[in-house]
């Protein structure tokens, strides 16, 4: 069945009115008419049947009948990836949504090879993923800050996995090694500064963990990292 995220409260007998992009989508590309059934959520209310009530030349009105599944909330798990080249961004969002992380964080380090995004893109593209792949929320994509101004504002009972390619950190598998809220952080291609490691290194919340003997592409890391924290700590267990 469709599935559909939105911003409408949702209740039994709530008219929702799409906006002209979803609307175009139901009508021209799925080819949806009046009384055809789709899933919506809003992140708030879980998922609920809706079916078409109306087709119009730029708007799709839906009316929700019933809750299908109660909201339930995924690991609290942030990735903080430095910003990298738009093609590899645009993947490492699309994956962090699959991968169930709740944030991301674009973050501008020493060494970023790219000073901006389009943060209202990326936004698209989780919330697309989350449509996708069953989740009942969106992941939040920030406005990207530099590292430091992220750290001065870091709430300290958030542990940060920074994965650290200096050789003597533990895997993620063993670096992970209990629940609650945590975040992931990649670095750019180049790596962290060493005075970035040295400064993260010195945080008490900080773990520094490896990704194994080989050196990976930021989004390559971004998605192995949330594989092993889930597998780890999350909720694949």
């Amino acid at each position: 069945m469709i599935r559909l995220f939105i911003p409408h409260d949702l209740a039994a007998g709530a008219r929702l009115d799409l906006d002209e992009g979803q609307s175009r989508y139901l009508a021209a590309v799925m080819r949806l008419g009046v009384g055809d059934a789709l899933a919506v959520f809003n992140g708030r209310d879980g998922e609920w049947r809706a079916v078409v009530t109306g087709v119009g030349k730029r708007a799709v009105a839906l009316e929700a009948q019933a809750q299908t599944r109660p909201q339930a909330a995924g690991p609290d798990l942030d990735l903080a990836i430095a910003l990298v080249k738009r093609a590899r961004l645009e993947t490492i969002v699309e994956k962090a949504a699959e991968l169930g992380a709740r944030r991301v964080r674009p973050v501008i380090t020493e060494r970023t090879n790219a000073d901006h995004t389009r943060v209202d893109r990326l936004r698209a593209i989780a919330a697309e993923a989350s449509e996708q792949t069953g989740r009942l929320d969106v992941p939040q994509v920030l406005e990207p800050v530099k590292l430091d101004a992220m750290l001065a504002d870091w709430d300290a009972g958030r542990r940060l996995l920074f994965c650290d390619e200096a050789g003597d950190a533990e895997p993620v598998l063993r670096a992970a090694d209990a629940g609650g809220p945590w975040a992931v952080l990649i670095g750019p291609e180049g790596g962290f500064s060493p005075r970035e490691r040295a400064t993260l290194r010195a945080l008490p919340y900080a773990t520094p963990a490896t990704l194994g003997p080989r050196i990976l592409r930021a989004d390559t890391a971004a998605i192995a990292a949330l594989t092993l924290w889930q597998a780890a700590v999350g909720d694949w267990r």
